[in-house]
């Protein structure tokens, strides 16, 4: 959760102060939600007997499992209230598909849309043709040409059918993987690190394959991806400068949170900033490499480097070479930004992202964005804070300290906050709670 959700928090476009009359996304829609299952339990069900029927015996029986054990999940994603129904984003997304459809037979014609209050920039395509945008896409991409980039992509994916592809493979290997493993029990004779070696080969190996057929599957869907686009009349290189913005999703590192910050947001009234609450662990002396070394990389990267999908486009589609600047995005998409930006907050609380959504907050209050807006939702998720410390639950909606895998600025927040004190967690609750005057800090 602490990477990358929180890389892409801090680069956004300037946006109106338009908070305190901010309309919040209407989750209020069970007519359509139940709607949607029917279909999309009907279909799943379809498919699964399809799938038993063209692949028997246990391989066909694990694919099935394996389908219905996803609609499962993905029924209860939908009951929670994971995605939003006939919203604005909807009608934005469908224009699209609309437009690379016209010239592309390839495009399903039973595509339904689905978009999911995640606010990392991702989408995917279910088997059955369900489309699913994350919102955080709108937060991260410059224009429309970018999204229609993401959603070309999909369909690349889709229309090849890299996932169920995917699946065969993992049920196939697994067979081997069984077979071999039992070869190696009955002819070994040192069966302690010989032994262990060797299993750990096949599970290095193994995972060297996969890699290497999901970059395939990348690549593969990047080519027909662009066809795609390409033919909906699109400005052909904002598909580049969409791989390099989610590129710069993967490596941007986020801005820093200043002491001053802590110090402006956490001297209350009632209760005075402590320099304790800085104080950092000692992480120094423990190796977290010690397992990671022996696994290459590059190897394990389940989608190739960014500037080497874009070097390939460039060498097959020789009009991609010449860079172009951003189109200029459409008012009704910068409205669609607005709202996805606003979305963040509520986003990460339905998530139950308490933890990351405070560190959000104090980024947005730091930029001076929207004080009374973040003021209420800092307060909200220190409530919810409160509840878990209570209950002994913390560690279910707060990171613990990583070294290896969190920026420093990140570090030094949990640090903060595993540093609090119960009563001292409940005192800045209450203070921020949206109920209460909010005061001027």
């Amino acid at each position: 959760m602490t990477g990358k959700y929180i890389t892409f928090l801090f680069f956004f476009l300037s946006v109106i102060c338009f908070g305190q009359n901010y309309k919040a996304v209407d989750t209020a829609d069970y007519v359509q939600r139940k709607s949607f299952l029917t279909t999309f339990n009907n279909n799943n069900d379809a498919f699964i007997r399809k799938v038993r029927s063209d692949y028997s015996g246990k391989g066909g029986a694990q694919l099935a499992r394996i389908y219905k054990e996803f609609g499962a999940d993905f029924e209860k994603q939908v009951k929670n209230k994971d995605f939003i129904f006939k919203s604005e984003f909807d009608a934005s997304i469908k224009s699209l598909i609309a437009r690379l459809r016209k010239n592309n037979t390839k495009v399903p014609q039973d595509l339904k849309i689905l978009i999911a209050r995640d606010n990392t920039p991702n989408a995917y395509c279910l088997a059955d043709g369900t489309f699913v945008i994350n919102m955080g896409l709108y937060n991260w991409l410059a224009n429309e040409e970018q999204i229609a980039a993401v959603i070309s992509h999909e369909l690349g994916h889709k229309i090849d059918g890299h996932s169920f592809k995917a699946f065969v493979a993992i049920i196939e290997q697994n067979e081997v993987d069984k077979i071999t493993l039992q070869n190696i029990k009955t002819t070994t004779e040192a069966r302690s690190q010989s032994l262990n070696q060797k299993a750990f080969d096949i599970f290095k190996n193994r995972v060297y394959k996969k890699g290497a057929e999901r970059r395939l599957h990348e690549m593969q869907a990047d080519s027909l991806g662009y066809t795609i686009f390409k033919s909906g009349d699109f400005k052909k290189g904002d598909f580049v400068n969409a791989l390099q913005r989610l590129q710069d999703f993967d490596t941007i590192s986020p801005n820093q949170l200043k002491m001053e910050t802590y110090k402006k947001f956490f001297d209350l009234p009632k209760q005075a900033f402590n320099d304790k609450w800085m104080k950092k662990e000692d992480f120094s002396l423990y190796n977290y490499n010690f397992y990671k070394e022996k696994l290459s990389k590059d190897s394990l990267a389940s989608h190739p480097e960014m500037d080497k999908r874009i070097e390939r486009l460039k060498k097959i589609f020789p009009e991609l070479k010449t860079a172009v600047e951003p189109g200029t995005p459409s008012e009704a998409y910068l409205a669609l930004k607005k709202t996805a930006r606003m979305e963040i907050l509520p986003n990460y609380f339905h998530s139950e992202d308490y933890g990351l959504g405070i560190y959000t907050c104090l980024q947005f209050l730091q930029d001076g964005e929207e004080e009374p807006y973040y003021k209420g939702w800092l307060g909200r998720c220190f409530a919810k804070i409160y509840e878990a410390r209570k209950n002994y639950n913390l560690n279910r909606y707060l990171d613990r300290v990583e070294p290896k895998g969190q920026s420093e600025s990140y570090q030094q927040f949990l640090n903060f906050m595993w540093n609090l004190s119960l009563d001292e967690v409940k005192n800045i609750a209450d203070y921020y709670q949206p109920h209460a005057p909010i005061k001027e800090s």
